[in-house]
């Protein structure tokens, strides 16, 4: 079984209740990845992708992008595994 490349991702700052999930689900559309972006209650915005490793990191750079204005801190760890979404969400 191949892997594909995995990355969480936290984002920290003015991140809930400005359109950040949505919007990151728009960006999504543009790439070929995988994966999903919620709320978290301490306030952060966790956004898991998965895909082949340059796609991913396009994918990331491109939400960091559009929404820089409302981050303040990124956290992010990355690793190969097996598949485990089919298409990018929100929750």
């Amino acid at each position: 079984m191949s892997g594909v490349y995995h990355t969480i991702v936290y984002f920290s700052g003015r991140v809930q209740g400005v359109g950040f999930r949505y919007q990151t689900l728009q960006v999504a559309k543009e790439f070929e990845v995988s994966g999903v972006v919620q709320n978290l209650p301490d306030g952060r915005v966790q956004l898991e992708a998965e895909g082949r490793a340059q796609e991913v990191k396009d994918f990331i750079a491109a939400v960091q992008e559009r929404m820089e204005g409302h981050i303040r801190k990124v956290e992010q760890t990355s690793a190969t595994r097996s598949p485990q979404f089919a298409g990018f969400t929100i929750r």
